[in-house]
């Protein structure tokens, strides 16, 4: 419960709210829309909230929660992080709790009898079990004072995570006309949002749209040569001691990756649907609690985790949609610190993507829209011009150039393509569109192997008249042409090259063509200062790094003592400014950001002890 006692009985909702930032989670402020949200919901309306993951969306619902009366129920498709987050409130003095089938008959029972004595602040409940009718009676009989749809882009069949317990949703509306919803996502375009709307009968409800921006992201894309050695290489040279994701498109992969960085010295996890789930469950459990680990998953593992210092994200595989992407590199850098996204992109992921669309068993409207979403990817990763700028432009966000991705960086040398791509097109031609990529390349380059031969391909007059460009260099001008449309593959005929319409003008010479002139990759080179414990602050000073890397230690093991993941005791931002500040008393260790009232009675006084012995031994 929240104690309002020290504000006088006239406080205003805005003053209740800001109590509540202040005293429970301990926060001098909202940022951006968040007071705004707040006490939209907290007066009763609707709304629909878009707000970029590490945004601070949760507290758009917990704070509306404690203000008004009855429990806030939050649905939640994150089963196997309800825990955690319900730990995490528990640590700042909030009743929280969570019904979902990782329960016993006893505990779910204990729960709803809390529920229904009004000895709860918020309720986490999974879609599943929120539709069953034994819980929407349960709600019924209780004292609802809002719900909080989270992940809500999960109702859009058009979207990339979609969960079809979501679209039942509609039926919190129609038994609870009158409790305010709120639905959140960090991740939807325009036609997600509408859907979102529509679905969820949130037709009269206020949008509050925040800038889709994180620019403590850096994004990269390299041409692949050897994803996992490059992949080890980028580890090695920029993140050796940090928490980070790699996303692989199949399972094997992952566990092939998995093994390789342990090989190499990097302390790497597996994670897909098709582990043991105790073992599934023992690696998230290990990520989100322990220090230096890398997880590498399939797009089964991340949504909706809280894990604030993740350090990089990678992919090995080509994302199917900017959705996606966008919302898989959101998972790093939640605590606001740099944060890097890392992609290696080559030919065949790009027709390994086509030939999902083709070969899925989904209906040739939904194919059509996929291949749009694979369009949009496409050009985010041939573009010429600033990645972040393609990225918000994506969500109908403008922007100017970031100087924080490697198109600003380093920019890229194009040139006039156009004789290039009419000699690829032309040998596609000659070939009778029949060929795969690599005997097309052969055909034109001239290597007169036995295949070449055999089709008397060597006889053709496109023979060799690309022989002055290497291998590497064609699949690049091949893949290039391939994200313009200009070529599409024929998973029909064994991966065949074949021409669209668009091809025509230019093989008439009346379009020319820019592309993006070919780089060898080379090695990347170690950056980042580093320390034993890691990660090393670059505005903290010597003195001031010690007693932080001090305070993360205590963190450790505190968190193992209270079975947490470590940011739930304290955010590195907090430990930031505990090192920067050295309260030296516990009035001085309140007006730190991130100390409410029950962290600061459960941890304080260890923490100006520890300040004190580090100062005197100083």
């Amino acid at each position: 419960m929240v104690n309002f006692d020290s504000l006088p009985e006239t406080a205003s909702l805005p003053e209740r709210a800001l109590h509540v930032l202040e005293t429970v989670f301990g926060y001098s402020s909202f940022r951006g829309h968040q007071a705004d949200i707040v006490q939209h919901v907290a007066e009763g309306g609707d709304a629909l909230v878009l707000m970029p993951t590490g945004g601070g969306k949760s507290l758009c619902y917990q704070i509306p929660s404690l203000l008004r009366k009855g429990v806030g129920v939050v649905v939640s498709p994150l089963i196997a992080l309800m825990q955690d987050q319900v730990d995490a409130l528990d640590e700042v003095g909030v009743r929280a709790a969570f019904l979902n089938s990782t329960q016993s008959f006893d505990e779910a029972m204990q729960i709803e009898r809390r529920l229904r004595q009004g000895d709860l602040d918020l309720l986490y409940v999974a879609p599943e079990r929120l539709m069953t009718p034994r819980c929407l009676e349960l709600l019924q009989a209780s004292n609802i004072s809002m719900f909080a749809i989270d992940e809500a882009h999960c109702v859009s069949q058009w979207g990339h995570d979609f969960r079809p317990e979501y679209i039942k949703l509609s039926v919190l509306h129609e038994r609870f006309p009158h409790v305010p919803r709120i639905a959140l996502t960090a991740t939807a375009d325009q036609q997600t949002r509408e859907e979102i709307i529509h679905r969820l009968q949130l037709e009269e409800a206020r949008q509050f749209v925040s800038s889709f921006d994180r620019p403590n992201i850096r994004y990269q894309i390299v041409e692949k040569a050897n994803g996992r050695k490059q992949l080890l290489d980028f580890i090695q040279a920029e993140h050796a001691d940090d928490a980070g994701i790699v996303y692989c498109l199949s399972r094997k992969k992952v566990e092939e990756t998995a093994e390789f960085l342990r090989e190499n010295g990097i302390n790497a996890l597996p994670y897909h649907a098709g582990m043991d789930y105790a073992l599934r469950t023992k690696n998230q459990a290990r990520f989100l609690r322990e220090e230096k680990i890398v997880m590498v998953a399939t797009i089964a593992f991340g949504m909706g985790i809280d894990k604030p210092d993740v350090r990089f994200v990678c992919h090995l595989d080509l994302p199917k949609s900017i959705e996606g992407y966008y919302q898989e590199t959101g998972r790093g850098g939640r605590d606001g610190q740099p944060a890097d996204a890392w992609m290696a992109y080559g030919l065949q992921d790009v027709v390994q993507q086509r030939r999902m669309i083709d070969e899925s068993e989904a209906d040739e409207t939904f194919k059509r829209v996929q291949g749009v979403k694979l369009d949009a990817m496409l050009s985010l990763c041939e573009t010429l011009h600033c990645r972040r700028v393609r990225l918000l432009n994506y969500f109908g966000q403008e922007a100017t150039p970031c100087g924080n991705c490697d198109i600003c960086m380093t920019p890229p040398v194009s040139f006039d393509a156009t004789v290039e791509v009419q000699k690829l097109l032309s040998t596609v031609y000659r070939v009778e569109q029949r060929f795969a990529s690599g005997h097309v390349v052969e055909v034109l380059r001239g290597i007169d192997g036995d295949r070449v031969k055999q089709w008397r391909h060597d006889q053709l007059s496109v023979f060799g008249i690309g022989s002055d460009r290497g291998e590497a260099e064609w699949r690049a001008i091949l893949r290039q042409v391939i994200a313009l449309g200009l070529l599409t593959v024929d998973h029909e005929s064994y991966s065949a090259l074949k021409l669209t319409d668009l091809a025509r003008p230019v093989l008439r010479g009346e379009q020319s063509i820019q592309l993006r002139k070919y780089q060898k990759p080379v090695k990347q080179k170690r950056t980042s200062q580093r320390s034993g414990s890691g990660y090393v602050e670059s505005d903290l000073s010597a003195d001031e790094q010690l007693l932080f890397d001090k305070l993360r230690w205590w963190r450790v093991e505190t968190a193992r003592e209270h079975n947490v993941p470590a940011y739930v005791i304290f955010h590195d931002a907090t430990m930031r400014e505990i090192a920067k500040a050295r309260p030296q008393s516990i009035d001085d260790l309140r007006h730190v950001n991130g100390v409410g009232e029950k962290k600061l009675d459960t941890y304080g006084a260890q923490i100006i002890t520890l300040i004190s012995e580090f100062s005197a031994a100083a």
